[in-house]
């Protein structure tokens, strides 16, 4: 009886072992003897993500189960900047005072057809110190539809060439126009267009006021902002 007792106590303590051996495994491998099964859950913390596991998972502190939201890139607001092209040919009358050694445009006053874009009246001023058949040309003018305008000046390269070397004849006008801006739509507006143009010079005596038909052609491309 008492070898039978003997061995009923070692099978005993051999289950007590192997149930504290099965016991610590599990407690260093994470599972549970009681419930095996672990859940797992995705921890965010700015742009990073990881997976935490275990029976009862938890974030670390600073992280959330919260995924973040990513905001979305818009795109930059396109320009509304505009390329127009003008191309019209505007004629009037241009009043003129001429001395021994200048000639002063008191006034421009015409009227333009073709590609406007609704700039119709052109209204200017001038002068010149000639000294040749052929000289430069100073200048400046607007050109408008009565509510917005574009404002203009000669390059210093324009030029006024007269057809002959004395009075009467016709003076020949060319080069390149500045747009400097404007006011409405065209405010802040930028390019470089070309002109010709001509009048008539009937004057042959100095301190003479007259006036004359003008043609002046634009044309070309200039941008708006």
């Amino acid at each position: 009886m008492a070898e039978i007792e003997m061995t009923r106590i070692t099978s005993m303590r051999r289950l007590y072992s192997l149930i504290a051996v099965t016991v610590v495994c599990g407690a260093l491998l994470g599972v549970n003897p009681a419930n095996a099964a672990t859940k797992s859950i995705t921890c965010y913390k700015g742009t990073a993500s990881k997976i935490v596991k275990a029976a009862t998972p938890k974030c670390p502190t600073g992280w959330t189960t919260t995924k973040p939201v990513v905001k979305k890139t818009t795109s930059p607001a396109s320009s509304s900047s505009k390329s127009l092209t003008i191309n019209a040919t505007y004629t009037g009358k241009i009043v003129m005072l001429w001395t021994d050694s200048s000639v002063s445009t008191t006034s421009v006053t015409a009227t333009g057809t073709g590609t406007t874009l609704g700039l119709t009246q052109l209204t200017g001023s001038g002068s010149s110190s000639p000294s040749s058949q052929c000289d430069s040309i100073n200048g400046t003018g607007t050109i408008s539809d009565g509510t917005n305008t574009l404002k203009a000046t000669f390059d210093p390269a324009a030029q006024g060439c007269a057809k002959e070397s004395a009075a009467p004849t016709t003076v020949a006008i060319s080069g390149n126009v500045i747009i400097t801006g404007g006011t409405g739509k065209y405010a802040g507006a930028i390019g470089t267009l070309k002109f010709t143009g001509s009048f008539p010079v009937a004057s042959t005596a100095a301190g003479t006021n007259e006036s004359g038909a003008l043609t002046f052609t634009v044309s070309g491309t200039f941008n708006t902002k």
